[in-house]
């Protein structure tokens, strides 16, 4: 049985942009998933730790068939594969994939919790998820666009897409 689950991406190292669309990619390849919408890209400022380069955001949902542990060890192999390294909370980081949504799943277990626990606070992850899915309810929570005023403060920018190069 195939689910939808939302993903949050970041990068802020290693051309960060090219990072996460090459991420967004892969996503599409993953055992029994399908991505089935992206956001566009979104500059932030770093949270927590601040003496780091702004990251570059995405939110993309993906039907899959992965349990929700499944697709969370998916999800970190990636983020090995891109050279992330855990230094220290909120580190700069080469790749970073979070398991936001998975349907309606609302818990939280050792080293998962549905929905992600901070979601809600974050603007460079609601702005993008409300981009593809203006009507997502937050298990637990409520809808996703009623906890946006809340994020009022936080500096997050959409990029322009990309200008396509044309040889005359």
């Amino acid at each position: 049985m195939n689910v939808t689950a939302t993903i949050g991406l970041g990068a802020n190292l290693n051309d960060p942009a090219a990072q996460v669309e090459y991420a967004l990619a892969e996503l599409d390849r993953l055992p029994a998933t399908r991505l089935v919408a992206r956001s566009s890209l979104y500059a932030s400022a770093p949270v927590g730790y601040v003496d780091q380069p702004d990251f570059i955001n995405a939110v993309a949902q993906v039907e899959t068939g992965l349990a929700p542990r499944a697709l969370l060890a998916a999800l970190l192999d990636l983020e090995h594969r891109h050279g992330r390294e855990r230094g220290f909370r909120n580190a700069p980081r080469t790749l970073d994939l979070d398991l936001l949504l998975y349907d309606g799943a609302h818990f939280h277990e050792a080293g998962l919790s549905l929905p992600h626990p901070r979601m809600h606070e974050r603007a460079f992850v609601l702005l993008p998820l409300l981009e593809i899915a203006p009507d997502t309810t937050i298990p637990g929570r409520g809808r996703a666009v009623d906890w946006l005023a809340g994020c009022a403060g936080q500096n997050v920018t959409i990029l322009p897409p990309p200008t396509a190069t044309v040889n005359a």
